[in-house]
Order: structure tokens, then sequence, then C-alpha cells
């Protein structure tokens, strides 16, 4: 398994809809975009962009809360 290019740690409030979050993200410069795709965080490893490699999970101590 090749090295991740950087890994991102999101907080609870930057995840969206089902525990996701965009890539690329707003902090990345233009010249790296590539399309959309949206990465799940849920798991305690994070969630990797096919298109990057970048690695988002959630910060330690962030809890995300279950939609009932």
């Amino acid at each position: 398994m090749s090295e991740a290019k950087s890994i991102v740690e999101v907080l609870a409030k930057d995840v969206q809809g089902p525990g996701v979050v965009a890539c690329p993200n707003p902090k990345m410069p233009l010249w790296s975009n590539h399309p959309r795709v949206f990465i799940d965080v849920t798991h305690d490893e994070g969630g990797k962009c096919p298109y990057c490699g970048t690695v988002y999970r959630l910060k330690d101590g962030e809890h995300l809360h279950a939609a009932h």
C-alpha cells in the first residue's frame, strides 16, 4: 500500500450528510483540483480519495452523532 500524500483531520462539524467530506477540500490549491468525490470518514481509519490519495479522518476526540 502506498503512502498517503497527506492526512486531513476533520471535525465533526465539517462532516456532511451520512458521514462524508468532499475532496478536493477548500484548502487545496486550485491546480490540484480533480472531480469532487465524497469520502466516508465513519470508519476508524477514515477514507482515502481515489484521485489524489489524501486521507480524511475524524480528529481524535471528535464523534459523529447518529441520526435517529
